[in-house]
């Protein structure tokens, strides 16, 4: 499962943000510095129309969406990868995770302690990147140090080693793993490791409900600052997040347009995390069933049927193909059939963003 890491300083919204992506969730949102001692997990069901139409034209007794697992993770502050705080626990954390989700905060409330003493987004971030950087770079040292004896018999230690060189320069000069071009090899070679300033990030400005709809000049700076770094941003309001746990459907879409917007701010972070990640969805339907799976771009029919279960991918003959589109306006599986819109597509076949598919395999 997809797992991402909602990260920040402390006070800047994110157990707010958590306890609305997890409407269950017990993380505190107290106005105190390391209120969330463990991080907190939760798994969010991923909302997506097109599962929930083709379920009702399929009649299918279950609708199965997608998941994402976020875990809040404590209030990183400035000599975090010195022990800070509650330092390199955290960092640890991070490692665990597919993506970093970094709140910002972007908004003026003097009832909430900022830790700094006052609202400066691109100052916050590099606050934390920087910890995030020596926390790698001391991981680097680290290894580098246990390859020493390798490198003299193993040419893998050795192109290891050359690969740790090339980030530690980055490092060196302010820069992040993720921008270091690395070759298949290296790349393997130094995943273990996991990074952190390797992992893809996504900046989540944190407004307040009347700049939710715009943003403000804190949020313009946040995705100026994404924008320069190749990183995904987007605008959230952990507050109006929290507002919308509490309606029912009509309230929730009588409140967003008073706010001017279509959706919350959490659509937009679960579709910023498949983006940056380069995830796709395809779907499988019946009376049984309609679910959502979850796959990265480029994967072939076979790799596809591989995450439903194993077997599928080594017995694959074929796949039973239609686009969602064509599937909806033909209303059934059957019309489908008859208007010959399902194609049967082989090994090579690389799935497309919501295909329906059903696969036929040797047991």
């Amino acid at each position: 499962m997809l797992k991402a890491g909602i990260v920040g300083l402390p006070n800047v919204g994110k157990s707010t943000l958590f306890n609305a992506l997890v409407a269950n969730a017990k993380a505190q949102a107290a106005n105190f510095p390391f209120c969330t001692i463990e991080p907190n997990v939760g798994i969010v069901s991923v909302p997506d129309e097109r599962l929930t139409l083709l379920s009702s034209l399929s009649s299918s007794k279950q609708t199965i969406p997608t998941r994402i697992e976020f875990v809040d993770i404590a209030g990183l502050v400035k000599g975090a990868s010195k022990g800070e705080g509650l330092g390199n626990k955290f960092l640890a954390n991070i490692r665990e995770v597919d993506a970093i989700v970094h709140v910002v905060r972007c908004f003026e409330d003097d009832d909430v302690i900022h830790v700094s003493g006052s609202v400066d987004p691109i100052r916050d971030i590099e606050i934390i990147n920087l910890e995030l950087g020596l926390a790698d770079l001391n991981q680097i040292e680290k290894r580098r140090e246990r390859l020493k004896k390798q490198i003299r018999t193993s040419d893998e230690a050795k192109l290891e080693d050359s690969a740790l060189h090339k980030i530690l320069s980055f490092l060196e000069q302010g820069k992040e793993a993720r921008n270091v071009l690395l070759d298949d090899d290296e790349k393997k070679l130094v995943k273990p490791l996991g990074l952190l300033t390797n992992k893809p990030i996504i900046y989540a400005a944190n407004l307040g409900e009347g700049e939710f709809s715009v943003g403000n000049s804190y949020s313009e700076q946040v995705a100026e600052f994404a924008l320069q770094q190749g990183a995904e941003s987007i605008r959230i309001s952990a507050q109006v997040e929290a507002e919308l746990i509490e309606l029912g459907l009509e309230e929730r879409i009588d409140y967003l347009n008073g706010l001017g917007v279509k959706e919350g701010g959490l659509q937009s972070l679960i579709r910023a995390t498949y983006k940056l990640l380069g995830l796709r969805t395809y779907f499988t339907t019946g009376e049984k069933e309609t679910r959502a799976w979850t796959i990265n771009s480029g994967m072939t029919a076979p790799q596809a049927a591989g995450v439903i279960h194993t077997d599928f991918e080594k017995g694959f003959i074929r796949a039973q193909t239609i686009g969602y589109k064509n599937f909806l306006e033909a209303g059934s599986i059957s019309e489908a059939r008859n208007k010959g819109w399902i194609r049967s597509e082989g090994k090579d076949y690389v799935v497309e963003e919501g295909d329906v598919m059903e696969f036929l395999f040797n047991v």
